[in-house]
């Protein structure tokens, strides 16, 4: 038995990263937590995310996870360091804005960005913008009530098209050609955003890229499930467990037993 990839979210925006690790690691075994209790995370101070991101860690390990993925742009930010420090036995892999391919490949020299405040806010961001975007301008956005939208499985209706328009309008009309997502939950969206912005601007989606890193910190490890077949998925939430379920269908197409696990305290305990 190869041991399970541990991947967390605040909600549902995590099986964007989810669907390319599978795609990449059919055969992984993975045990998914959405912690929908919380959801949204990108309002929230960073302290608080952090301390969330460690108590999931320490359930995703108790469950049998190994390695770690942050599917999280904002608990990345918040947490990836102090989760490093704390659990240093442990594998970690999570989310970084796009920003560098962005900034190598543009050809107006502006680009948009498309993610939450906490991201906006955290170490992160900043160190790839100063390592990465001289030369390029940035122009950001955090697209409030968005991750809620994608969350009850609004993708294309009005209201979130309302959203995105608000946001890529004021870009395009400063000649972006790239707009980089920053939170796992806007890929959900990609063909609404491509619907706005046309053909000549190119959206990246970074799950591809977090999924080869998952692979590579797996065979390291010799943790990397090889051979035919999909590998089992375990499903758990810390809202309601028939929501997320429904959300996995609308969202993956696929249809799968989810688990309740309850914070109590500052701790997540599993409720079978």
């Amino acid at each position: 038995m190869f041991p399970a990839l541990g991947v967390f979210d605040s909600g549902v925006g995590g099986l964007s990263v989810l669907r390319a690790i599978r795609a990449r690691l059919p055969a992984q075994p993975v045990i998914y937590f959405a912690d929908q209790q919380h959801v949204p995370y990108g309002p929230r101070p960073l302290e608080e995310v952090r301390r969330f991101a460690q108590a999931i860690t320490e359930f995703l390990l108790e469950q049998g996870a190994k390695a770690i993925v942050v599917a999280c742009n904002t608990a990345s930010a918040a947490a990836l360091r102090s989760l490093r420090e704390t659990f240093p036995h442990v594998p970690f892999v999570g989310m970084e804005p796009a920003v560098k391919p962005a900034a190598e490949t543009t050809r107006t020299g502006v680009v948009g960005v498309l993610a939450t405040p906490a991201t906006f806010q955290g170490e992160l961001y900043a160190s790839v913008v100063e390592r990465f975007a001289s030369g390029v301008t940035l122009l950001q956005d955090t697209c409030p009530g968005l991750v809620q939208q994608i969350e009850q499985g609004e993708l294309d209706g009005p209201s979130t098209r309302a959203i995105l328009e608000k946001s890529l309008r004021p870009m395009l009309a400063q000649r972006i050609d790239t707009v980089v997502l920053g939170c796992t939950h806007y890929p959900f969206v990609i063909p609404l955003i491509e619907q706005i912005v046309g053909p000549e601007v190119r959206v990246i989606d970074p799950a591809p890229a977090v999924a080869r890193q998952a692979e590579r910190v797996l065979a390291a490890n010799g943790w990397r499930a090889e051979g035919p077949g999909n590998g089992r998925v375990e499903y758990f939430t810390s809202g309601r467990p028939e929501a997320f379920a429904s959300a996995l269908s609308a969202l993956l197409g696929e249809e799968a037993s989810v688990r309740r696990a309850e914070w109590v305290g500052e701790r997540l305990v599993r409720r079978d």
